[in-house]
C-alpha cells in the first residue's frame, strides 16, 4: 500500500524544485531586463515584492477552494500555471506596450503556480502513508534547497556557454519541468489528509484553538530566521571580502543554501534515532549564535561563516513546524497548512524588511540589523517550549 505512494512522494518532491525554479530563475535576468527593455531598476526590484505579495494571497485564498476542487487538480493547475509564467515572459514584454506590463503579468501567473504549490505539496505529501513522516517532510523541504542550487548553477552555466541573450531558451527549457511534472501529478495516487468520516476543523474552530497560535507563529518565526540572513549573504561576501557578484553568490547564498539541504537531508535520512523537538531547540540556539557571529565579530570571514552556519542551523526550523502542526493539529486539513504557508512567507518577508529597517537607523550597518533580527530564532525556541509545555498539560 505504503510502495505505490512513491511515486507520489517524488512528484512532490519534483514539485518544491518546481517553486525552486519560478522563485529564482527571473532575478538572475533582472540586469538584462533593465538593459534590454529600458525598465528602471526601481520597477525591477518590484518584480520581487509583486512574487511573494501574489503567493501570499494565494496562501489565503486557498483555504476557499483547494477542498473543492481536490487536490489532484490543484495540483495540475499549480504546475501548468508555473510552467505558462515561465514561457509567457518570453513572449509577453515584445507584445505588450509595455515589457514591465508583460514581464508583470507572466510573473503573476507563474506567482499563482508558486504559491499553490507551497500550500499543497506538504500536505499531499503528509496525507501519504509513511511510518516516518517527520523525516519524509525534511527531506521534502531539502529538495527547495537543491532546486535553488540547481537553478543559479545551471543557468549560470548556460549563460557562460550560451550567452544571457539566448535566456529566452532556457526558460522555456525549465518550464519543461513542471510540464513534465504535471503528466505525473494525472496519474500518482493522491491519499486524502483525513481519517474516512472524520471532518477538518472550520477556519473558527481552527483560529480557537491555542496551539494553532504558536504554531503560526513558530512558522512566522521560521521562515524569518530563514531569509534574514539569506537575503543580505552576498552582500555581506561582496562587502566583507571585496569579491565580485558571482563569487559572491558562490561564497553567501549558495553555501547558505547547500547547508540548510544538507541540514534537511541529514533529518531525513536519521531522524528516526532523533528527538524533533530536541533538534528544533538545538537548530534555534545555533541560528542565535550564528547571528551573533555575524554581527559582532568583525573578522569578516567569521561572518562569512556565520551565514553559512546559519544555514544549517535554520533548515530543519520550517519543516520541523510543519510537522509538529500536522501531528498536533491532526484535523487541521487544507486549512492549517494554508495557513502556515501564510505565516512563513510572511516570516520571508518580514524577516529581511526588519534588518533593512535597522540597518538603515544605524547608518546602514548590517551587522546591527542581523543583531535584531536575533529575535526570531529567540522567538521559536520560546514557541517549541510553549508547545511541550501545552502537550503535558492536555
Amino acid at each position: 500500500m505504503k510502495n505505490q505512494y512513491s511515486k507520489t512522494i517524488t512528484a512532490c518532491f519534483v514539485g518544491y524544485i518546481v517553486q525552486a525554479i519560478v522563485n529564482n530563475f527571473v532575478p538572475l535576468l533582472f540586469l538584462t531586463f533593465q538593459r534590454n527593455y529600458q525598465i528602471p531598476l526601481s520597477q525591477i526590484t518590484l518584480l520581487v515584492t509583486f512574487n511573494f505579495g501574489v503567493q501570499l494571497l494565494v496562501d489565503l485564498l486557498s483555504v476557499g477552494f483547494v477542498d473543492k476542487i481536490g487536490y489532484r487538480a490543484s495540483m495540475i493547475l499549480a504546475h501548468v500555471l508555473s510552467a505558462a509564467g515561465l514561457i509567457m515572459l518570453t513572449v509577453l514584454p515584445e507584445l505588450m506596450p509595455s515589457p514591465f506590463a508583460g514581464i508583470l503579468i507572466a510573473v503573476m501567473v507563474y506567482a499563482i503556480g508558486g504559491g499553490l504549490l507551497e500550500v499543497l505539496v506538504s500536505p499531499v505529501v503528509e496525507a501519504c502513508p509513511s511510518d516516518h513522516k517527520e523525516q519524509t517532510m525534511s527531506l521534502l523541504h531539502s529538495f527547495y534547497c537543491w532546486g535553488h542550487v540547481g537553478v543559479v548553477l545551471a543557468s549560470t552555466l548556460f549563460f557562460k556557454v550560451f550567452g544571457i541573450g539566448n535566456w529566452k531558451i532556457l526558460a522555456c527549457l525549465w518550464a519543461l519541468v513542471p510540464l513534465c511534472n504535471t503528466a505525473a501529478f494525472l496519474r500518482v495516487p493522491i491519499a486524502s489528509l483525513l481519517e474516512e468520516g472524520d471532518q477538518g476543523f472550520t477556519v473558527r474552530e481552527l483560529a480557537g484553538k491555542k496551539m494553532f497560535w504558536v504554531f503560526m507563529l513558530m512558522m512566522l518565526c521560521a521562515g524569518a530566521s530563514e531569509q534574514a540572513v539569506s537575503q543580505w549573504a552576498s552582500t555581506f561576501a561582496e562587502r566583507g571580502l571585496g569579491v565580485g557578484k558571482t563569487l559572491g553568490d558562490l561564497a553567501g547564498p549558495m553555501a547558505f543554501a547547500v547547508l540548510m539541504g544538507t541540514s534537511r537531508a541529514f533529518y531525513g535520512k536519521y531522524g528516526e534515532k532523533i528527538n524533533l523537538d530536541y533538534f528544533m531547540m538545538g537548530s534555534s540556539l545555533l541560528c542565535m549564535a550564528s547571528y551573533l557571529c555575524i554581527s559582532l565579530i568583525s573578522n569578516p570571514v567569521f561572518g562569512l561563516a556565520g551565514c553559512a552556519v546559519c544555514g544549517l542551523s535554520v533548515g530543519i526550523l520550517w519543516p520541523g513546524t510543519f510537522s509538529k502542526a500536522a501531528a498536533d493539529l491532526p484535523r487541521g486539513g487544507t486549512a492549517l497548512f494554508a495557513f502556515m504557508a501564510l505565516a512563513g512567507d510572511m516570516g520571508c518577508s518580514g524577516g529581511p524588511t526588519l534588518v533593512g529597517i535597522v540597518s538603515s537607523r544605524f547608518g546602514d550597518d548590517l551587522k546591527k540589523g542581523i543583531l535584531a533580527a536575533v529575535i526570531f530564532p529567540f522567538l521559536l525556541l520560546a514557541g517549541v517550549l510553549l508547545c511541550r509545555g501545552m502537550k503535558k498539560q492536555d
